[in-house]
């Protein structure tokens, strides 16, 4: 499949919600596809000032946030976009101003991409009964635990959702989620379930 021409995506706006303990590359490899098809970036978190990324136990860079949870409001952004790290997953999953967010965004039926851990936000939320996605393996009895579907795959698009397992698939991860913003941009709708519904590169 080849990715969506970049004019499509050209000023559509993306939330990146991430505290201290993200992996990095699960948030700066989208993040640099996503801006050069013209995406507008956002860095959410839950305090002001630089948030720490990982290499998996290894500290990475420092990234300036733009907006905290609390202050973010859902109709400001196209997507949202969810890197992993255990540890950032394990505080965002927390924050209440973060599962507020998520939980707006998919009322909306605007897109968000997960990768790795970041799933459990998405558990706590209370938004996983009857969806379909993939995760890192360990999260898979907590999505089946919360009514989903746990589907050991590269990219799983479910509706306005793509999931990823690891930074192994963020290539496929971003062709996945650049194909939805593509389709909010051209159609502003995203059709019945069995239109949208696919599984890329499933292994079982």
């Amino acid at each position: 499949m080849t990715p969506p021409p970049q004019h499509q995506l050209g000023g559509l706006s993306v939330a990146i919600l991430v505290t201290d303990g993200f992996e990095q590359v699960e948030m700066t490899g989208p993040r640099d596809a996503l801006e050069e098809s013209g995406v507008i970036i956002h860095m959410l978190s839950d305090k002001k000032g630089p948030v720490q990324g990982y290499h998996h136990d290894l500290r990475g860079d420092l990234f300036d946030v733009d907006m905290t949870f609390d202050k973010a409001m859902a109709d400001e952004f196209d997507a949202l976009l969810l890197p992993g790290g255990a540890v950032n997953s394990i505080h965002i999953r927390n924050n209440p101003d973060a599962q507020r967010l998520v939980q707006q965004i998919d009322q909306l039926g605007r897109p968000i991409g997960v990768i790795c851990h970041a799933p459990w936000l998405l558990v706590s939320a209370g938004l996983v009964k009857g969806r379909k996605l993939t995760s890192w393996p360990s999260l898979q009895t907590d999505i089946e635990d919360a009514g989903g579907l746990w589907v050991n795959a590269e990219a799983v698009v479910d509706k306005n959702w793509v999931s990823s397992r690891k930074p192994d698939d963020i290539a496929a991860f971003n062709e996945a989620f650049e194909r939805l913003l593509a389709q909010r941009t051209l159609k502003n709708t995203y059709g019945t379930a069995d239109d949208i519904s696919s599984t890329a590169g499933e292994d079982g």
